[in-house]
C-alpha cells in the first residue's frame, strides 16, 4: 500500500516545512488542482508543482480537477509531475492525453467522481496506470468518506483482477484510520490522506499510524 499526503490540507505559509513533516513516511505528494469551474474552489497551478519539486524527491502525484485537462496537462508535465490523474467527467480526449503522458514518461491516471459508474469507465481503464475513485465529492478537504464508494473500489479490483491488468486503485478523500480499512480490503492500495494527516501533531506517525491500521 502507498500512502500520498495532501498539500491542500497543510499550512501555505510554510509549504517547505510542511513537506519536511511527512517525507520521512509517505510514498508521494499529492497536489489537487483546481480551477473553480470543474470544481467550486480554487487552489493552485504549475509554479506550485514545480516549487514543490524543486524542494522534494518524493515522487509527485498530480490530481488535475479541472475542465478541458487537455489543454493544460503539458504545463504539469513541465513544471516536474510524475504522475497525472485527470477526471473522467471533464474532458473526451482520454486515450489521446493517458498516451501523451505515457510518451514524456509520466504515468496517467483516470479520476471519476462518486457519481460516475465504474462500468463507464472500466473499457477505459486499461490506457492508465491508476484508476483515482473520489470517495468524497470533489473539491473541499475534510469531507466524510461516502459508504457507497466501497463497493465501486471493489468492483474495480474484481475487473483489474480477472483481465491481469496492472492498475493502482487510488481512493480520495475522507481516509482516516477507520475508513482506510475498509477501502484496503475493498481493493485499493493508494490512499491519499489530507486533514487526517495535517491536522494531527506528528504527521510522519500518522502516516505510519494508517499503515498500521491496515498491517501495511
Amino acid at each position: 500500500m502507498l500512502i500520498t499526503p495532501s498539500i491542500l490540507n497543510a499550512n501555505f505559509l510554510d509549504m517547505a516545512g510542511e513537506i519536511d513533516r511527512v517525507s520521512s513516511a509517505a510514498d508521494w505528494l499529492h497536489l489537487d488542482v483546481m480551477d473553480g469551474h470543474f470544481v467550486p474552489n480554487l487552489s493552485f497551478g504549475p509554479a506550485m508543482v514545480e516549487a514543490v519539486n524543486r524542494h522534494s524527491d518524493l515522487p509527485i502525484d498530480v490530481h488535475l480537477m479541472i475542465a478541458n485537462p487537455e489543454e493544460w496537462v503539458n504545463h504539469y508535465v513541465e513544471a516536474g509531475a510524475d504522475r497525472i490523474s485527470f477526471h473522467y467527467e471533464a474532458t473526451k480526449e482520454w486515450v489521446e492525453i493517458a498516451r501523451g503522458l505515457k510518451s514524456k514518461g509520466i504515468k496517467p491516471g483516470l479520476a471519476i467522481k462518486p457519481g460516475t459508474d465504474f462500468n463507464e469507465v472500466k473499457n477505459l481503464i486499461r490506457e492508465f496506470d491508476l484508476l483515482l475513485i473520489m470517495t468524497v465529492d470533489p473539491g473541499f478537504g475534510g469531507q466524510k468518506y461516502i459508504n457507497e464508494m466501497t463497493h465501486k473500489i471493489f468492483l474495480a479490483r474484481e475487473f483489474i483482477s480477472e483481465n491481469g491488468l496492472d492498475i493502482h486503485i487510488q481512493a480520495d478523500g475522507g481516509i482516516n484510520l477507520e475508513t482506510i480499512n475498509d477501502a484496503f480490503k475493498a481493493g485499493a492500495d493508494v490512499f491519499v490522506a489530507g486533514s487526517v494527516v495535517y491536522k494531527s501533531e506528528n504527521p510522519a506517525q500518522t502516516i505510519q499510524n494508517l499503515r498500521n491500521a491496515v498491517g501495511g
